[in-house]
């Protein structure tokens, strides 16, 4: 059997990771100026070519700023500079979307505990408001889809967790987007099932305003799983090219 050659780390990738790791353990704080290309050079006893490449690198992530005259700075951490490495391409399989419901499961359970502890006013009200989209919607039989999705990134809000609103809003639109005529036609089929769907999210944000996390769990796992029984048939089935819209 033949396996593949190990490749060596590049100096400058070296020097990245070093880079790196003082900002992950908070040696480098976010606004700090960096030392200058040559004094880097110096430090790591490396070739200047070398520190450019891997501040070039950094920056490519995110990681530094260079400013012009005035030097290159460790910058700010930004939440919504995550992003996933999935796509709807990517979700073919039957497979892979039951997982990304489950891991919608995983955080939006957590996500909910939070939020009944940490809801503001504000908070209540965009639920509200979602609430009474999806209200509006079913009283005119339409699909109250952008509602529904309103609701639930309304919750990953109200948690206070930066990180944790982005991750949120990434697997919801994976979900939307990979499944979109398939939600529409299962979830959307009927006045039962809208209802239904109206009701859970109405327990939902009963528990949320009452500060309950146990209740809000509760409700938001009843209504995960009721959404993950409604679609399960369709999952059990072979992958069909509407799945993948």
């Amino acid at each position: 059997m033949k396996y593949k050659q190990i490749k060596t780390k590049k100096i400058y990738e070296e020097i990245a990771d070093a880079l790196i790791e003082s900002i992950r353990t908070g040696e480098l704080l976010p606004g700090e100026k960096l030392d200058s290309v040559q004094a880097l050079s110096e430090s790591f006893q490396v070739s200047r070519s070398a520190v450019r490449e891997a501040l070039s690198a950094l920056k490519a992530i995110g990681l530094i700023e260079m400013k012009q005259g005035e030097g290159t700075y460790v910058k700010q951490f930004d939440p919504e500079q995550l992003a996933f490495s999935l796509s709807p391409a990517f979700l073919m399989k039957q497979h892979d979307v039951r997982q990304l419901l489950e891991v919608r499961t995983i955080i939006e359970t957590g996500a909910v505990k939070k939020a009944a502890l940490l809801r503001t006013d504000d908070d209540l009200h965009q639920l509200r408001d979602a609430l009474a989209q999806m209200k509006q919607a079913e009283a005119r039989e339409e699909i109250g889809e952008e509602a529904d999705l309103t609701f639930h990134l309304a919750l990953a809000k109200a948690s206070k967790n930066d990180i944790l609103k982005v991750l949120m809003n990434q697997v919801s639109t994976l979900l939307v987007e990979t499944m979109r005529e398939t939600r529409k036609v299962v979830l959307f089929s009927t006045k039962a099932s809208i209802r239904k769907l109206y009701e859970e999210h109405e327990q939902i944000y009963k528990a949320v305003m009452a500060r309950q996390p146990e209740e809000a769990e509760k409700a938001m796992l009843t209504h995960l799983k009721n959404v993950e029984n409604l679609l399960g048939d369709v999952l059990k089935k072979p992958v069909e090219q509407s799945d993948t819209q």
